[in-house]
């Protein structure tokens, strides 16, 4: 076992932070926050495990500065949040809740107060019942619903931001949402999932354009990368691959850094996206990026599916490597291809921040510790492959571990842990694990 990387190992200014997402820990039953389709979601039988939902969480909304001091605590040098668009528009649109905005105002005086750097995502995943109820992310509207919003946000927190993302995982909020049904709204529908596909990336354009509008700068994305694979050397496993890697990994790079879509994606995807498609991509789509968040837990082994009777015609293989609790391989060199890609085919010297990696694992508190060796070997490998990427040229210029706390794992409910802090659920109690202490030593400042 090799020691692991440290701060002195990584530039002057290099961002080290941890992560978390607005639903997934704040409480949302908490502050005057209204009704999102993942509560509707949760609320369908079989969607997601026992039904849970957010409503509490890890209730961040009263405990944040507890959370917050843990964060010092760990010489991290920021913390990537979200606003819940439910917690500051209950309706999605019109009357503000003030008291939403003043959570988030708090938070960012709080961290600024402990020296840690805010980094903003303007949206994951909470869209408000309200608008869900108008077709959400398949609404030809929603862009400019969305670009409201973050000019609100914008207004009350943007100037004290170290950099603003403006969308996390848009596969995650169209894809796996609409056509893979996965995540709420849980639809399978092509037609849907294609025009979410479209519709999530004009209203990242028309929120940079706004923001852009008022000044701002540090302006982004956060996008999920896969390792995509064929399963074989066979034609038709190699086709799966290029068809999955458009789908997952080219799809939104190629729109904002390109102005086209991947030809293998719209082999499928073109006879149901909205009319004038092709127009939105040589518009505020591909507005100039400050800075790219890129998000990385797995490769994916794809196979040609002879079985299937629609399309993609692929399916996922089993691999051979040891797997986290979520099932997923254990690839770190697959983040080092993926960062030295972007790097070479999209991005060039652009900042790249991994702004979400982890892994999840089945940890228990004994004797008043959490023992997790097998996410510090995680970090410790992730952490020497994107030191590489940054030998290899990348201008990777931050990481943030997902997740600062356990938390509320989506349709996977509470059962899977991601923290390097450990949650009570039934109590709130946060433990550091063994891993958060592994991180506090590596990032000693000397």
């Amino acid at each position: 076992m090799t020691d692991p990387l440290t701060r002195a190992d990584f530039p002057e200014g290099f961002l080290f932070g941890a992560a978390t997402a607005a639903y997934q820990v704040e409480g949302h039953r908490f502050g005057g926050a209204g009704p999102t389709h993942w509560d509707s979601f949760a609320a369908g039988p079989g969607n997601v495990v026992h039904n849970e939902d957010g409503a509490t969480a890890c209730d961040q909304y009263h405990r944040y500065a507890e959370d917050l001091d843990l964060l010092a605590a760990g010489n991290f040098d920021a913390y990537r949040f979200s606003t819940s668009w439910a917690r500051i528009l209950p309706e999605g649109r019109g009357a503000v809740n003030e008291a939403g905005l003043d959570y988030y105002d708090r938070l960012t005086d709080a961290l600024l107060a402990r020296g840690l750097a805010p980094v903003l995502t303007l949206y994951h995943w909470d869209m408000p019942s309200a608008l869900a109820d108008l077709g959400g992310w398949t609404n030809p509207d929603v862009h400019n619903w969305f670009g409201d919003f973050a000019e609100i946000v914008d207004a009350r927190i943007g100037d004290r931001m170290e950099r603003i993302a403006t969308i996390n995982e848009p596969w995650c909020v169209a894809w796996l949402s609409h056509f893979l049904g996965g995540h709420a709204p849980g639809l399978r529908d092509i037609r849907a999932g294609a025009r979410a596909m479209h519709h999530v990336l004009k209203a990242h354009g028309e929120a940079m354009t706004r923001l852009r509008g008022r000044g701002r700068d540090g302006l982004g994305i956060v996008l999920n990368f896969e390792d995509a694979q064929p399963a074989s050397d066979a034609p038709g496993d190699l086709e799966a691959a290029a068809i999955e890697d458009a789908l997952r990994n080219r799809w939104f790079i190629e729109a904002i850094t390109r102005g086209r879509y991947p030809a293998e994606a719209l082999e499928g995807l073109a006879p149901h996206l909205p009319e004038g498609w092709e127009e939105d991509l040589s518009g505020q789509i591909g507005a100039p990026l400050d800075w790219l968040g890129v998000n990385y837990y797995t490769r994916n082994l794809h196979a040609h599916d002879p079985e299937a009777t629609g399309w993609p015609p692929t399916r996922t293989a089993q691999g051979h490597r040891a797997t986290t609790q979520m099932g997923w391989e254990i690839f770190p060199e697959g983040l080092h291809r993926i960062l030295t890609r972007l790097a070479r085919d999209h991005v060039g010297g652009l900042p790249v921040v991994v702004t979400e990696n982890g892994m999840a694992w089945d940890d228990r508190v004994r004797d008043g510790r959490v023992d997790d060796p097998e996410r510090c070997a995680y970090i410790r490998d992730h952490l020497a492959a994107m030191h590489r990427a940054r030998a290899d040229g990348v201008n990777l210029a931050g990481f943030f571990y997902w997740s600062l706390l356990d938390n509320y794992e989506w349709a996977f409910g509470y059962e899977k842990r991601f923290g390097i802090v450990h949650v009570d659920f039934e109590t709130l109690q946060r433990t550091p694990k063994a891993s958060y202490h592994m991180l506090k030593t590596c990032l000693e400042r000397t």
